[in-house]
C-alpha cells in the first residue's frame, strides 16, 4: 500500500468522528442560526449588551494578560533563583484545573464571606480575575518561549554598543517576543469569549456571556431559534481569531536552534523586581487553588468526612471515573490515528484543532438539533467528551512523530527488526512521553468537562461537577461546604493529571539541571 493510501486509512476514523461530531452539528447549528437572524433579536438592548459584555471582557482579559504576564515572564526567564525550575512547571497548573474549581476558588476569596474580606459578587472584577486565573499562565508560558528563541549575541550586541536595558528590550527583546504573544493573546481572547463555567458561576445575572445566555435560551426558555442565531455569531467571532491564530500559529511552527540567553542571578533591586514577579504570579495564578483547599479544610473541621458519605457524592465520583476512563480510551484511539495520518499533511493536523476553537457549548447545542433522538443516550455523552479530549492526545503525538529521528528505524530495520519490534524498541520509548501528556491533558479534560454534562446528561449520570454545581445551587451551609469538598477532590484529581504531565520520567530526571 502506498504512502498517501495508508495515510487515508489511518484518517479515516477520526475524520468521520469529526464530521459526525462537530462538523455536521455545527452546520446544523448555522441552518437553525441563519433562519432565526432577524432585526429584533439583536437590536434589543439585553441582548447587546451580552454581546457587547462578552467582548469587552476578552478584550480586557488579553490586555490585563499581556501587561502583567510579559513582566513576570521577563524575570522568569532572565533570573536564576532557587525553585525556578519548579516556577515554571507549575505554570501549567492552572491550564488542567477544571473551570469549576476556579470559579469555587474566586467567590472564596472575593464572594460573600471570602477569605480576603472584600466582596465582587455582582461586579465585573470577578469574571475578570477568573479570566486571568486560566489564561495569565499562557501568556507568561508563550512569552518564556519567545524569549528563549532569542540569539544570546545579538543581547550581547546591543549591549556593547551602549545600549539601555530597556532600549535592549523595545529593540531586540520585544520584536522577538512579539509574534509569540500575539498568538497567546489569540487563544486568551477565544478562551475567554467562550468561556461558560467561569462565566454561569461569576458573571451573575448582569455580567452573564453569551454562551450563558444560549444554555438558558435551550434548557429554560426553549428558544432555539434565537440560541441558534447567537451561537452563529459566536461561530463566527471565534472562526475569526482562530484563523488568525492559525496563521500566527504557521509562522512559529519551526523556531529556530540559537543559543538562548542563560538567566543570572538578580543583583541588588532586581531581587524586588523578581520578588514582585512571583507575587503577581501567586495572586493570580495560586491563590484561587490554595483558597479551595483551605475552604475544605475548615470543613472538614467542622463535619468530618460524613458531607461526602451520601449516594449522591459516590454516584458521581463513580460516574465522573467511569466516563473519564472510557473517554480517555476513546481519545487515545482517536487520537493515535490522527497523529499518523496527519504526518507531513497540514490540513489533516489543522482538523485536530477544531475541538479546540468552537465552544462546548455550541458543540452540545448543535449535536441536541441533530441528534435529538440520541440526546439522553450515553454514547452520545461520552463521544462529546472524547471530541474534547482528544485533540490534546493528536496534537502531542504529532509533535513528537515530527521530532522522531527517522534514520533510527531505518537502522533498525536493515538490521532485521520486525516492524512491530522496531515500534515497541525504538519508536515507543521516544514517543511515550507525548503519549502520557496527551492522555493526562485528555483525562483532565474529561473529568472536568461540565457544558456538554449540562446539556446532554441525565439525572442518574451525575458527575462532580454537576453536582458542585447543584450543590451551589442549594440554600444552607452545609450544601456549600459539600461543594467545596466536592471542588478540593476534583482539583486533587487535576493535580494527578498534572503530575504525570510534569513530572520527569526516571530517564528524564538525570539529565535535568536545576535551575
Amino acid at each position: 500500500m502506498s504512502e498517501r493510501g495508508r495515510r487515508a486509512g489511518l484518517a479515516l476514523l477520526p475524520l468521520a468522528f469529526l464530521l459526525l461530531m462537530s462538523i455536521l452539528p455545527l452546520l446544523r447549528l448555522l441552518q437553525e442560526g441563519q433562519g432565526a437572524v432577524s432585526a429584533d433579536l439583536f437590536t434589543d438592548p439585553y441582548l447587546q449588551w451580552r454581546v457587547l459584555w462578552s467582548l469587552l471582557q476578552a478584550a480586557a482579559s488579553s490586555v490585563a494578560a499581556l501587561l502583567i504576564g510579559l513582566p513576570v515572564a521577563w524575570c522568569l526567564a532572565r533570573y536564576r533563583f532557587p525553585g525556578r525550575s519548579l516556577s515554571l512547571r507549575l505554570l501549567m497548573l492552572p491550564f488542567v484545573m477544571p473551570t469549576l474549581v476556579a470559579a469555587m476558588g474566586v467567590l472564596a476569596l472575593f464572594g460573600p464571606q471570602g477569605l480576603l474580606g472584600v466582596n465582587l459578587q455582582d461586579t465585573p472584577w470577578l469574571l475578570l480575575y477568573g479570566n486571568l486565573f486560566f489564561n495569565l499562565p499562557l501568556v507568561i508560558r508563550a512569552a518564556c518561549e519567545g524569549l528563549a528563541q532569542l540569539p544570546a549575541s545579538r543581547i550581547a550586541a546591543a549591549r556593547t554598543l551602549g545600549a539601555t536595558p530597556w532600549r535592549v528590550f523595545w529593540r531586540v527583546e520585544w520584536p522577538a517576543v512579539r509574534p509569540w504573544l500575539l498568538s497567546a493573546l489569540c487563544l486568551v481572547f477565544l478562551y475567554c469569549f467562550s468561556g461558560f463555567g467561569l462565566a454561569l458561576l461569576l458573571g451573575g445575572q448582569r455580567y452573564a456571556t453569551v454562551e450563558v445566555e444560549i444554555y438558558q435560551l435551550v434548557s429554560y426558555e426553549l428558544k432555539l431559534a434565537d440560541a441558534g442565531a447567537l451561537a452563529l455569531l459566536m461561530l463566527l467571532v471565534t472562526g475569526a481569531i482562530a484563523t488568525l491564530y492559525a496563521w500566527l500559529e504557521r509562522r512559529l511552527a519551526a523556531p529556530l536552534k540559537v543559543d538562548p540567553v542563560l538567566p543570572r542571578r538578580p543583583q541588588g533591586m532586581e531581587w524586588l523586581q523578581l520578588a514582585a514577579a512571583l507575587a503577581m504570579l501567586l495572586l493570580f495564578a495560586g491563590l484561587p487553588l490554595l483558597a479551595v483547599l483551605w475552604r475544605a479544610l475548615q470543613a472538614l473541621a467542622v463535619s468530618g468526612f460524613s458531607l461526602l458519605h451520601d449516594e449522591e457524592v459516590l454516584l458521581a465520583l463513580g460516574n465522573s471515573a467511569r466516563f473519564s476512563a472510557m473517554a480517555v480510551l476513546l481519545a487515545a484511539l482517536l487520537g493515535w490515528l490522527h497523529a499518523l495520518a496527519a504526518r507531513g499533511s497540514l490540513w489533516l493536523r489543522a482538523l485536530a484543532f477544531l475541538p479546540f476553537v468552537v465552544s462546548p457549548v455550541c458543540v452540545a447545542f448543535g449535536l441536541l438539533l441533530l441528534y435529538p433522538q440520541w440526546s439522553a443516550s450515553l454514547p452520545l455523552l461520552l463521544a462529546s467528551y472524547a471530541l474534547l479530549a482528544y485533540p490534546f492526545v493528536a496534537r502531542s503525538l504529532a509533535g513528537a512523530l515530527d521530532s522522531l529521528p527517522r534514520h533510527w528505524p531505518q537502522a533498525a530495520r536493515s538490521l532485521g527488526a520486525s516492524p512491530l519490534r522496531v515500534f515497541a524498541r525504538v519508536e515507543w520509548p521516544l514517543l511515550r512521553p507525548a503519549f502520557r501528556r496527551g492522555l493526562a491533558f485528555a483525562a483532565a479534560t474529561a473529568l472536568g468537562e461540565f457544558a456538554v454534562t449540562l446539556f446532554l446528561s441525565r439525572p442518574e449520570w451525575l458527575t462532580l461537577t454537576t453536582l458542585i454545581y447543584q450543590r451551589l445551587g442549594r440554600p444552607g451551609a452545609d450544601n456549600a461546604a459539600s461543594a467545596m469538598l466536592l471542588a478540593c477532590l476534583l482539583m486533587l484529581l487535576a493535580l494527578l493529571a498534572f503530575l504525570i504531565i510534569e513530572w520527569p520520567s526516571a530517564a528524564e530526571r538525570p539529565l535535568r539541571k536545576e535551575s
